[in-house]
């Protein structure tokens, strides 16, 4: 069945101008085939001839099958004063082998003449001879008219003329493009409008995100009549960035209730947009639309209590449709329904009538008020509701530790930590010597086993993660694959200068799953120090 809206992805093109953004060929590859699949009708592979990896990625293009996807390369209008048979730009985009070519054309008078500083009637003649040309070398050619509507708010029967122009050389869709981001969604309805009335071609709607409205402005550009619609996934891009394909694709099919992408792929969007920011090696945005991490997440007592209830009080959609989840968050606004909501979500069995239900809602007050956030620290959150549910401690406890660092005028700082550690085990015989320290059995006593051991490390907080694991690998293998992804510091009294109150946030990983642990102090080690042990003690819930 036909699209009623063409999606049209420029991540690798478009999207790789962005700051920060850096594809290789094989990034490319492996984007394009996971765009494909998820069914985006067009994917613009690159410029060919502007360098060689995108020539690369054509040629490794052509030997792949792709399954709903037309591959476009992406080029502008011949040269002014150059014969478009005799322009090297027509000759590498032909080489490209695309079915698409997408073809970039000046509409606005004023990059006519002072940019491209050529006549408005040589103007007119490029797009027509570039399109014409490609039509006759079997290409399905896509028009984006560059600064569509900052041109027709100057000279509309130009800007008019440009759009005309491509369509009677054969252009398929023409794609009025807000080049500069700056347009607000009432300008972009009433041009699109025009547009949509003046020619029989598809038209198509590109923007930006200059002021905020890029995405804004597309669904505007896709009401007022156009049925193609061109981003980049996460709104990578220019400046600013693109219209966000993320937030676009899911709009079009929700909200505006058109079909675009085939419905059985909505699901998948959150995977999608967490894999090319992986590609990209960029970290995802909690905060991104549809698809982050805090999209569909809770907080306010009052919030949590009407979702408990009826879902779509607070929701405008269930999360599961774009492949999220509900998240409902843990503070000193918390209430008990937000307690059992949670407490359910990390897998208690928590009801109303729970008799430690108050305790728990009490002693996370407590700790908030501390300085703890819980928010990004459900693993420490989930151990305290634990204990309080088991009413026992945890399987080890940390004694005594002790961190020094040593520097001389021609070493570099020597960081070095004692942990000493109780383990509820029986007897065990440890002898290791290892490239981060030693781990030595003290004493068996009643059941525990003390347990001392020495670290070193890049840092203090480095030496103590050392020295903490060899003390329990031995007895807890599994925690051989824990390892730390993230370490972040807030300071948290700031007036208190070096002796103000800090709160340490670790992410950490097993290689299977992600969890969050805090520890807050006026000592940064004894934070550091909390974080690491509910790091350990919550990989151990795990088989």
């Amino acid at each position: 069945m036909k699209p009623e809206v063409e999606i049209y992805d420029t991540t690798l093109r478009d999207g790789s101008q962005g700051e920060g953004i850096n594809f290789s060929v094989m990034d490319k590859l492996r984007i394009a085939e996971k765009l494909d699949a998820f069914g985006v009708h067009y994917i613009e592979g690159g410029w060919p001839g502007s360098n060689p990896k995108d020539m690369e990625f054509f040629k490794q293009a052509q030997r792949r099958k792709w399954k709903s996807a037309k591959v476009a390369a992406f080029s502008m209008t011949r040269r002014k004063g150059v014969a478009v048979e005799k322009d090297d730009l027509m000759r590498q985009v032909i080489e490209a082998d695309t079915p698409v070519v997408t073809i970039v054309g000046k509409t606005w008078l004023l990059h006519v003449t002072e940019v491209l500083r050529a006549k408005p009637d040589e103007n007119l003649a490029m797009i027509a001879d570039t399109v014409r040309y490609l039509k006759d070398h079997g290409k399905m050619v896509i028009y984006d008219a560059e600064h569509s509507f900052d041109g027709y708010k100057d000279e509309p029967d130009y800007a008019l003329a440009t759009w005309q122009a491509a369509e009677k050389a054969g252009a398929q869709c023409i794609v009025l493009c807000d080049t500069n981001g700056g347009c607000l969604p009432s300008e972009i309805a009433r041009i699109t409008a025009v547009a949509k009335n003046k020619l029989t071609a598809r038209v198509g709607i590109h923007t930006h995100d200059d002021i905020g409205v890029g995405v804004a402005n597309a669904l505007a550009g896709l009401e007022a009549g156009a049925t193609h619609v061109q981003g980049t996934i996460n709104g990578y891009g220019e400046r600013t960035g693109n219209c966000s394909l993320t937030s676009v694709i899911p709009l079009v099919h929700y909200k505006l209730g058109k079909t675009g992408v085939p419905a059985k792929s909505l699901p998948k969007l959150k995977e999608l947009s967490e894999f090319v920011d992986e590609i990209a090696n960029v970290r995802h945005d909690p905060r991104r639309p549809w698809v982050g991490q805090t999209a569909f997440a809770h907080k306010g007592g009052m919030h949590v209590h009407a979702i408990g209830r009826a879902a779509r009080s607070y929701e405008h959609i269930d999360p599961a449709s774009v492949g999220n989840f509900r998240r409902v968050l843990i503070s000193d606004m918390s209430g008990r329904t937000n307690i059992l909501m949670k407490g359910r979500e990390l897998g208690f069995k928590l009801t109303p009538e729970t008799p430690e239900l108050k305790t728990i809602t009490t002693r996370i007050k407590e700790l908030e008020g501390q300085g703890y956030e819980y928010e990004a620290a459900e693993g420490s959150l989930t151990l305290l509701i634990k204990q309080i549910l088991l009413h026992r401690d945890l399987p080890f406890k940390v004694d005594s530790y002790k961190v020094s660092v040593s520097r001389t005028h021609k070493q570099a700082a020597l960081c070095e930590a004692l942990v000493r550690v109780s383990v509820e085990q029986g007897p065990l015989e440890v002898n290791l010597e290892g490239k981060h320290g030693r781990l030595a059995k003290l004493s068996g006593n009643g059941g525990k086993n003390f347990h001392e051991s020495t670290g070193t490390g890049d840092g203090p907080v480095n030496a103590l993660d050392s020295a903490l694991r060899l003390a329990l690998t031995k007895f807890y293998p599994q925690l051989k694959n824990v390892r730390l992804t993230d370490y972040k510091v807030r300071i948290l009294d700031g007036i208190a200068g070096t002796a103000a109150k800090t709160r340490v946030l670790i992410t950490s990983t097993d290689g299977k799953r992600e969890w969050g642990t805090v520890g807050v102090s006026e000592n940064i080690i004894e934070a550091s120090l909390q974080a690491l042990v509910d790091s350990m003690e919550y990989a151990l819930l795990w088989k």
